[in-house]
């Protein structure tokens, strides 16, 4: 697959201003400086985002913010046609990574740039770094997906959940088990589930890794209870919205 002309500057990078398009945007929807706030939570699956979005969306809700949430492949438009196409098991990786473009692109006009618009801080579980994680493992040019993306909000707050692959296998067999796309079984790194799930995870959380500081991921260690990752989201997200006021200026006599 070869890079687009495009130069890196118009791509996903991490020198994106907050709540701006990385790169050239969606044309007929400029940005403005919007009141609303865009705030992602990023990990691989059974990490426990939807968990943590859920607990912090009630939290900003009784504090009097208007929260709007969305996700990854929630797009009314995308969702069943995303859900046929992974029942086949039979995507390829240029196939998945247009269909996930999409999902996103039609979220981020329909839901995520109107929210901002209208002051919402907006709850995503899951933004552009799964795609450029799962995209990336899959052998998917770099460069090339960074452009793809270039049209994407950088994020005002970024959280990544991190966790270690031996404390993810628990939690995935203790709850839903292992499918086919969660286990990179399109791989091919072997037949058995298990080994292939630990296997593709591994090269995802290197993948988030080697994107952590250059997108300034605020990383969570995701090995505590609920209540202790729900605490630090809460004091960084009340930090950032909620800044303690400078103390005025004394007056000295003339």
């Amino acid at each position: 697959m070869t890079s687009p002309s495009d130069t890196p500057s118009e791509g996903a990078n991490g020198s994106g201003q907050a709540g701006r398009y990385y790169g050239r945007g969606i044309p007929y929807l400029p940005i403005g400086d919007y009141p609303g706030k865009l705030i992602a939570i990023e990990g691989t699956d059974g990490v426990g985002r939807s968990t943590q979005i859920q607990l912090l969306r009630e939290w900003l809700e009784v504090k009097g913010y208007g929260v709007v949430e969305t996700g990854w492949t929630r797009s009314p438009l995308m969702q069943p046609t995303i859900e046929i196409a992974k029942s086949s098991n039979t995507l390829n990786k240029l196939t998945f990574v247009l269909l996930y473009a999409t999902d996103f692109a039609d979220r981020l006009e329909k839901e995520i740039i109107p929210a901002l618009r209208a002051g919402f801080v907006v709850l995503s579980d899951r933004y552009i770094f799964t795609a450029l994680a799962r995209a990336g493992v899959r052998g998917v040019d770099r460069l090339w997906l960074r452009n793809l993306y270039g049209f994407a909000i950088a994020p005002h707050m970024m959280f990544y959940l991190n966790i270690d692959v031996k404390t993810l296998i628990g939690r995935v067999l203790e709850s839903r088990g292992m499918d086919f796309w969660e286990s990179g079984m399109d791989l091919k790194h072997g037949d058995d589930i298990y080994d292939s799930f630990r296997a593709y995870q591994n090269r995802l959380l290197k993948e988030y890794s080697s994107m952590a500081d250059e997108f300034h991921f605020r990383v969570v260690d995701a090995r505590r209870s609920v209540d202790r990752i729900q605490d630090e989201l809460r004091k960084n997200v009340a930090a950032f919205l909620e800044p303690p006021e400078k103390p005025a200026e004394p007056i000295l006599p003339r």
